[in-house]
């Protein structure tokens, strides 16, 4: 597989992961809660503010999620999709330990899919949330191994239910790398140039950030508690500065969703939100 890692024969890996009020706090400010209206979304922006307690944002449960192992240089190196899956509320503040796996790895013919997942939990045991991630390594594939199978989704013929446009800030890439990202795709141009790209490129997890506070308060009625499932896929690249327009289609248990760029490109497909109850 061309130096990929294979899922048989690697063993599960064991880390922590901690996280404080401020570490909350400052993801929602980078996911872009607040804005435009600064007194918006106050509970996921403040912790002591009266009539609004603090709640965190599902979301951010992809910071706890084990780093996969090394796949190759930044330039060939793709993320390609996330599945959060939210057993309990996350608490404001915490500790956790993070089990992750090598789940499997697909022959793409031009590249290789990676999966990844991470078990989290909590010091008593608790089982908080689990994180399934795709990578793509370009130039990987070509192994003669299996193609990943493709997920039923289908647009929605109907207009949408709900449409949010989300105007990102030139230092968007900046403020999220904040959060530990420090992928040069996202701040060094000479890196993204040789990657193909026009210029830095907004962290994928910073549009799911961005599409998950859309689906809190168009399909959950704003209640964190009620998000059990979120899942996309990242089809092309977001540049900071751009608008990203999510498209929301309720349905009983949750929505469909997709996200695109400034010119309608998709940037964010194949989305799903299941709700509990």
């Amino acid at each position: 597989m061309k130096g990929l890692v294979s899922p048989h024969g690697h063993a599960p890996t064991t880390t922590e992961r901690t996280w404080s009020v401020t570490d909350t706090l400052h993801y929602a400010l980078s996911v872009g809660a607040g804005t435009p209206d600064p007194t918006d979304e106050l509970r996921y922006t403040t912790e002591n503010t009266a009539g609004h307690p603090h709640a965190v944002l599902p979301s951010f449960a992809t910071l706890l999620a084990a780093d996969p192992p090394y796949l190759g240089e930044p330039a060939v190196v793709r993320h390609a999709g996330e599945t959060l899956t939210l057993h309990r509320p996350l608490p404001p503040a915490g500790r956790a330990r993070v089990t992750a796996t090598v789940t499997g790895v697909h022959d793409q013919t031009s590249g290789a899919l990676f999966h990844h997942r991470s078990e989290i939990h909590d010091t008593d045991g608790v089982h908080l949330a689990t994180v399934e991630r795709t990578m793509f390594v370009i130039g990987a594939g070509g192994f003669d191994g299996p193609r990943a199978p493709r997920t039923p989704w289908q647009r929605p013929a109907e207009r949408p239910d709900h449409t949010t446009d989300h105007h990102t800030r030139p230092d968007q890439a900046l403020l999220y790398r904040l959060n530990g990202d420090r992928n040069p795709l996202h701040s060094d141009p000479a890196v993204a140039v040789a990657a193909g790209l026009r210029g830095p490129v907004l962290h994928g997890l910073c549009t799911f950030g961005f599409a998950a506070r859309t689906l809190l308060r168009t399909a959950a009625d704003n209640d964190p508690d009620r998000v059990r499932r979120i899942s996309a896929r990242f089809t092309a690249p977001l540049f900071p500065g751009d608008t990203l327009t999510v498209l929301v289609w309720r349905r009983p248990v949750g929505a469909l969703f997709q996200a695109v760029d400034g010119r309608g490109r998709p940037v964010l497909d194949r989305g799903t939100l299941d709700l509990h109850g």
